[in-house]
């Protein structure tokens, strides 16, 4: 059985395929709701799961965790990134590495929930509940004084 972890990074990775981007460790990880852990261990536990248990899954879109961006150069993830037409080019001072060209524009982005500014529609909606409440709470207050007035009759 997958652990809670990798079912979200699961569902994060079906995120990135959608939406033909890709993440570091990092941001996956915080997305999921966890830390990708030292050097990125805790991440790499959880694709290994995925790649077991759902190998469907483009794993390949989860970058690790390295300040400089760099993949090992021939490495599989580098492999199925080419494939998909990710352009990769030799990093500087390293023969043996690679980093994906213009990787900021391939890399997902997620944004907190915008909040209602007030004055919106919704906002509005919201206001017209409460005008209603009002108007029946007044309501209930004149039937009260009506039975009140119609009682000392």
């Amino acid at each position: 059985m997958a652990s809670s972890r990798a079912q979200l990074v699961a569902e994060i990775l079906w995120e990135l395929k959608r939406a033909d981007k890709v993440a570091n460790f990092r941001l996956v990880a915080e997305r999921a709701g966890f830390s990708a852990g030292a050097n990125g261990r805790a991440m790499e536990t959880c694709l290994k799961t995925i790649r077991r248990d759902w190998p469907h899954l483009q794993w390949w879109r989860a970058i690790p965790i390295r300040d400089d961006g760099l993949l090992e150069k021939d490495s599989e993830q580098v492999v199925k990134l080419q494939e998909c037409g990710y352009a990769v080019e030799d990093a500087e001072g390293s023969e043996e590495h690679v980093v994906v060209s213009e990787i900021e524009a391939h890399t997902m982005s997620w944004e907190a929930p915008v909040e209602a500014p007030v004055g919106s529609p919704i906002d509005e909606s919201l206001d017209d509940d409460d005008d209603e409440s009002e108007e029946n709470a007044d309501n209930d207050d004149s039937r009260a004084e009506k039975q009140e007035v119609e009682g000392e009759e």
